[in-house]
């Protein structure tokens, strides 16, 4: 048999290589000058355990001392989102040896910076902790709601990379709260505004626009979407109020979708499930879908079913 492969492996491969010569975003071929994802991930686990420190093993040393043991993880975060900081704030330029030296220093300000700030996001996770707990029968403990709630994995995800886009980092944020998503299905954009005593219970489904600003003791169920009302701008509506705005102990059930930049939710609000909103919504006000229509049929003949509770709103929550 003809060995095919072998004859015209070689002139395929010059071909896609010569490709990379187009000079598109997707022919990069710099590999050492771009955010390391691997590592971002491993940051991200060492956060956690950070926020978390009673709730995971070290399993590269023997401790005794906790305490000792966090200030060694603390020094190694430091170490490593310094690097990939660095490399993130001359991503897609070609610096001269002064720009270098002051992208190197300047990311060593902002790893210090997002450090301080660690004692607030868990200030803040705190508050997240406990709004689940209260808000969630099922959950048993605080605990529990730690080791397996993926709501809370996504939202400790979200407070680490939400400090570091507000301190100018580009592409680790979008990063982090991405392989949440991919781990949670939990889309929250690392732009958001959201208070404390934030809860999400279920959460698959759940997209959190970039401009969205969510006030404090809200709760937000599985499939909701609090989202921008086109996009058809594209790129003229960098930077423009697209998402809602939650004011606080609002409840918005499953399957509710929340869209534009002037869409205001009013303190106190109930959005039930399924609604769909593109305008503001007045303090206290409870939003609802009455019982949907549904049609019966036996075979090709439909038949009738009365309504039980005609006058009834439908709020679906699990």
């Amino acid at each position: 048999m003809q060995d095919l492969i072998s004859k015209d492996i070689h002139a395929i491969t010059q071909a896609i290589i010569a490709d990379y010569d187009k000079e598109r975003p997707i022919d990069k071929l710099d590999v050492f000058n771009q955010p390391d994802t691997k590592v971002i991930y491993e940051l991200i686990q060492q956060l956690i355990r950070v926020a978390y420190p009673g709730f995971s093993k070290d399993k590269n040393y023997r401790i005794y001392d906790i305490r000792n043991n966090m200030a060694m993880v603390i020094e190694d975060i430091a170490f490593r989102l310094n690097k990939q900081i660095a490399i993130a704030m001359r991503y897609g330029q070609h610096p001269d040896e002064a720009k270098l030296a002051e992208s190197k220093e300047q990311a060593q300000k902002i790893t210090l910076e997002f450090l301080k700030k660690i004692p607030e996001i868990r200030e803040y996770l705190a508050t997240d902790v406990a709004a689940v707990f209260d808000g969630d029968p099922a959950a048993e403990s605080a605990d529990e709601i730690i080791f397996a709630y993926p709501g809370l994995y996504a939202i400790t995800v979200f407070r680490f990379a939400h400090v570091l886009y507000q301190l100018g980092v580009p592409v680790i944020p979008r990063i982090m709260t991405e392989l949440a998503h991919s781990k949670t299905g939990i889309d929250i954009n690392p732009g958001a505004t959201i208070g404390k005593y934030f809860m999400i219970d279920h959460g698959t489904g759940i997209v959190i626009g970039e401009t969205t600003e969510i006030g404090e003791h809200v709760k937000v169920y599985q499939g909701v979407t609090l989202g921008a009302l086109s996009t058809s701008g594209g790129r003229k509506l960098f930077n423009k109020k697209r998402h809602p705005t939650i004011e606080d102990y609002v409840t918005i059930y499953s399957g509710a979708s929340i869209l534009g930049g002037d869409t205001v939710i009013g303190r106190g609000a109930v959005i039930g499930g399924n609604v769909f909103l593109t305008k503001s919504i007045a303090p206290s006000t409870k939003v609802s879908v009455r019982n949907q229509a549904l049609r019966y049929n036996q075979g090709k003949r439909e038949i009738q079913e009365l309504e039980a509770y005609p006058d009834a709103a439908w709020f679906y929550v699990i």
